[in-house]
């Protein structure tokens, strides 16, 4: 189809090459090879490749697209998607772009049965969403960031390239001592209450697009990146855990060379209640949501930092 001069394309395993293109064009910097691939092959949901591409002649100006997955209801299933990846070329900016190719991948989710949409906007992509794209906001997440005394490995490693195998290498060593048997978890959140990610082994296989470890320390398990730090994606406190976790995660972090723990929570959850005690909070990510017709409650939809795409 033709728009304003543009050629608009949904995305398929063949433009994926443009996608990837189109974000070097963008941020300056390549990508992992096989990542979008990775990212937007959804097969596990029945819905794949779920966005489109506009194009200037043959040059990619823009994207928009979603991840199908689902949302955990009452024990069950509801297909679903996180608005992920917003591109546009710099030449291409200021042309209703993302907003045209915005509202064919919601058209398009409605046809493939997706019924609710959620996402976690920056501040200056968020007034696009709710004021012209008609999304509400849901929910507000947290960021707590803890201190830890360490040698600084991680940022040598990412200043010096020559060091960056070495530092894999011997964080990898550390990490299987407390390696649990599987990758990711279940929500902790579907466990106080709320709606939320139906982490089921197909969803975590997909999970894969960026490197994670899964670690247990005491009886508690806990799912993180390194990034600047140990990024808490998800953890799942027992209740005996809970004075001694946060010094277990810091003496992990410091053998790593982690000089600080990242935490992102939900307002309302136990585990922003429970960090409160080690740091002040920090406004961080809105949630929002576009209901296609699950007609789910969005106060009781709830979501962890391991949700994120990012993560």
């Amino acid at each position: 189809m033709h728009s304003d001069g543009y050629r608009i394309e949904r995305l398929t395993e063949e433009r994926l090459a443009d996608m990837t293109s189109l974000h070097k064009a963008v941020y300056g910097k390549a990508l992992p090879s096989g990542f979008f691939s990775r990212k937007y092959n959804t097969a596990f949901t029945g819905v794949m490749y779920t966005g489109y591409l506009a194009y200037a002649d043959d040059v990619p100006a823009a994207f928009y697209g979603v991840i199908p997955c689902f949302i955990e209801r009452g024990g069950q299933p509801v297909l679903a998607a996180q608005s992920a990846d917003t591109m546009t070329h710099p030449d291409h900016r200021g042309k209703g772009l993302f907003i045209k190719l915005a509202e064919l991948t919601y058209k398009l989710c409605y046809e493939e049965e997706i019924l609710i949409l959620f996402g976690f906007p920056n501040q200056n992509s968020l007034p696009g969403f709710v004021n012209k794209l008609n999304w509400q906001v849901s929910a507000q997440m947290e960021c707590f960031i803890i201190p830890v005394k360490a040698l600084p490995l991680e940022r040598l490693a990412n200043k010096f390239p020559l060091l960056k195998g070495l530092y894999r290498l011997f964080t990898n060593n550390i990490i299987k001592k407390y390696a649990s048997p599987q990758k990711g978890m279940r929500s902790s959140l579907i466990n106080e209450g709320f709606l939320g990610l139906h982490r089921d082994s197909y969803y975590l296989g997909h999970k894969t697009y960026t490197e994670s470890f899964t670690i247990k320390t005491g009886d508690t398990l806990v799912w993180f990146r390194i990034g600047n730090g140990m990024i808490i994606g998800d953890i799942d406190i027992t209740t005996n855990d809970l004075r001694d976790i946060i010094p277990r995660l810091k003496k992990i972090a410091g053998r790593l060379g982690l000089q600080k723990l990242q935490f992102q929570a939900d307002k309302r959850s136990a585990l922003n209640v429970f960090l409160k005690r080690y740091a002040d909070p920090i406004p961080s990510f809105p949630v929002i949501v576009k209901d296609l017709g699950a007609r789910i409650p969005l106060d009781k939809m709830a979501f962890a930092f391991a949700d994120i795409d990012i993560f």
